[in-house]
């Protein structure tokens, strides 16, 4: 059928991935770095992702095209919550979990002066990957979010002290991982009780994506919360704001 439908200029395309976000229907997706429309009757036509384009590489055309299938737009959304709500089930891995520390132990390495003396880890859940948590872990409710760029445990000495203890971790490297974390983020912030946001990210220019992600993802779900980002050194210092 001859309908109005949106067009991507893949040249003006800069990968920054808001209209894949803002396409609630699914229609366009992050291929190779760049917006692509996987299906034409994913598209309904009204638009949302052109206000969120920077480069105003999206725009309306008339074509022949399938029509909007809103059962099969629903279908594909009832399939990715099934996903995002750890479909893996024979995967331990994946398995949502709050973990606990023998607080007996953590007395002991606190009051060890031994320079050899270990150090409680300060993880409270499982998985920490950002692809791999469901977004509707138990453990989100009420929580303090910490999101974190994978090096920053490494580079950091203190890091479980400093910045882990008492919050939820999220680990994400937006130079390896495939695709861009903002739609996760989003809803793990819309659909739970998050009190706080602490983003942790190196000083190297591709830790941006991960910060942006997540100012993105706070925008989009619509609350204000408190939240600050900490950027840390490769020498493992941090860096005054």
């Amino acid at each position: 059928m001859l309908r109005q439908i949106i067009k991507i200029d893949e040249e003006k395309c800069n990968g920054c991935g808001l209209c894949a976000t803002a396409c609630h229907e699914g229609a366009i997706q992050m291929v190779n770095g760049k917006a692509k429309l996987i299906r034409d009757d994913y598209c309904d036509g009204l638009g949302d992702c052109l206000p969120g384009c920077p480069t105003q590489a999206i725009r309306f055309e008339t074509r022949e095209a399938s029509a909007y299938d809103e059962q099969a737009v629903q279908e594909n959304q009832n399939k990715k919550q099934k996903e995002q709500s750890c479909s893996h089930q024979g995967c331990c891995s994946t398995q949502p979990a709050l973990l606990s520390h023998d607080s007996s132990s953590l007395a002991k390495a606190q009051t060890d002066n031994s320079c050899c003396s270990s150090r409680e880890s300060q993880l409270m859940q499982w998985p920490v990957q950002i692809k791999l948590v469901p977004t509707n872990a138990p453990y989100f409710q009420d929580a303090h979010l910490l999101i974190a760029a994978d090096c920053c445990a490494y580079a950091h000495g203190n890091f479980h002290e400093e910045f882990m203890k008492n919050k939820i971790v999220l680990i994400g490297c937006p130079k390896l991982d495939e695709g861009d974390y903002t739609e996760k983020l989003t809803s793990i912030i819309q659909h739970n009780s998050i009190k706080s946001i602490t983003v942790t990210r190196m000083e190297v220019p591709c830790c941006s994506g991960l910060e942006r992600a997540a100012i993105n993802a706070m925008q989009q779900s619509g609350k204000f919360l408190p939240w600050q980002v900490i950027t840390i050194r490769s020498d493992g210092t941090i860096k005054e704001s």
